[in-house]
């Protein structure tokens, strides 16, 4: 919930200036099984519900990252996830791999080249963040759980369907990825004509020792091709009649393409820092994430094992977000995204703190987190805010 934000203006796309308060629901089925040597396939049915806060607007750096931009906030079911990962050992020896979520308890090899191909979400193989990567169990903000200048190929729901290729090593990892962009930004439905429309990802995975510590260092790149539309175009005179509408110069793919750069760094056995970098080049509409088009982070998270709660976790993360010069340009004439958009725009960055305690309530299958974020300068503007938003999650695993 959220007491209501004040301002000197306002829009169907800001938070709202009235107390709220939103429910969310999210299930996920995750089934998995062995076919032949080296090869798995999962299938994730999910039932999702509920909406976020003004409809999960108002915010770049959105406050709950298990809402998603969808009309109808009754329960549906979807299938999440159906995939089939095949990997090549490339050395004899062994390591266990924990049974868990879209994970099957065996010993996989230590070393080797791995092909996924079907429907899933890019967030699974990349970006990934020991402290700072699960809504359902760590920091709730969007640009807290991805880095949030990538806007990573994804229908509403956030899955794509697209080709994963993987070279894994105990110091050196690569992953690449080629996938489907929805048909329009936010869209639902995926982009099938892939010799124009498509998203490529790389990531190289670095992991460093420091005083002997575990930490990975991972740089991301990131190109996507879609029919957005121009910033700077929607805002010429020649286009504009009275509010820019950037949806009116789609005409044909453009790109959108930058970088990451992300770190987490265990530092005794109970505590953990992590940090985010990213950025992209903001001349073009967002078009499957959220609208940030510059982002850093920094954070950290202990479990309870000082105050004798081992399977607790606490994590408090500040992050501050930005646009593009002409992305400011467009929101300030009166434009608007498919998520943020007061009317007028009096630009800062978007700042925003949050913390967390996930506090295990029963025997590892029920966990409670109160959590709460302050957003100052809620969709780059000045002229709005602070946001103060409470929540609580409750978290069960079978």
């Amino acid at each position: 919930m959220q007491p209501g934000v004040s301002g000197k203006y306002s829009s169907d796309f800001s938070l709202s200036p009235k107390e709220e308060d939103a429910i969310s629901l999210t299930t996920t089925l995750f089934l998995g099984a062995k076919l032949w040597k080296g090869a798995e396939a999962y299938f994730n049915p999910e039932l999702a519900g509920g909406s976020g806060l003004s409809a999960a607007r108002g915010v770049a750096g959105f406050t709950n990252g298990e809402t998603f931009r969808i009309g109808n906030p009754a329960p549906q079911p979807y299938i999440a996830r159906a995939f089939i990962t095949q990997k090549f050992a490339l050395n004899n020896n062994k390591v266990w791999q924990a049974d868990g979520a879209n994970k099957i308890g065996t010993y996989q090899p230590e070393k080797y080249i791995s092909i996924t191909a079907g429907k899933f979400s890019l967030a699974d193989y990349f970006d990934n963040n020991k402290y700072s990567h699960d809504p359902r169990t760590q920091f709730l903000n969007w640009s807290l759980m991805s880095t949030g200048a990538w806007d990573y190929a994804a229908n509403t729901r956030g899955y794509t369907v697209g080709l994963v290729l993987q070279y894994v090593s105990p110091i050196w990892s690569v992953r690449y990825a080629s996938a489907l962009v929805p048909e329009y930004a936010n869209g639902p439905t995926l982009e099938t004509n892939f010799s124009q429309y498509n998203s490529q990802v790389l990531e190289v995975e670095k992991t460093v020792k420091v005083y002997n510590r575990k930490g990975s260092l991972k740089l991301l790149a990131f190109n996507n091709f879609a029919n957005m539309g121009s910033y700077k175009q929607a805002i010429e005179p020649s286009t504009t009649m009275l509010t820019p509408d950037i949806t009116k110069t789609r005409n044909g793919a453009r790109t959108k393409y930058g970088l990451s750069l992300n770190y987490e760094q265990e530092l005794n056995d109970y505590f953990g820092l992590f940090g985010r970098v990213s950025w992209n080049d903001g001349l073009n509409e967002t078009w499957a994430f959220t609208e940030i088009d510059q982002s850093v982070s920094l954070g950290f998270s202990a479990d309870g094992s000082k105050w004798k709660r081992n399977d607790d976790v606490f994590g408090i993360a500040f992050v501050a977000n930005g646009i593009s010069l002409d992305h400011q340009n467009y929101l300030k004439a009166g434009g608007k995204g498919f998520m943020i958009g007061d009317g007028n725009l009096n630009y800062a960055p978007e700042m925003i703190l949050e913390l967390f305690y996930n506090a295990l309530l029963h025997e590892d299958h029920f966990w409670l987190s109160p959590d709460y974020q302050l957003v100052l300068n809620p969709a780059y503007n000045q002229d709005r805010g602070p946001a103060h938003v409470f929540a609580i999650r409750l978290h069960a695993e079978f």
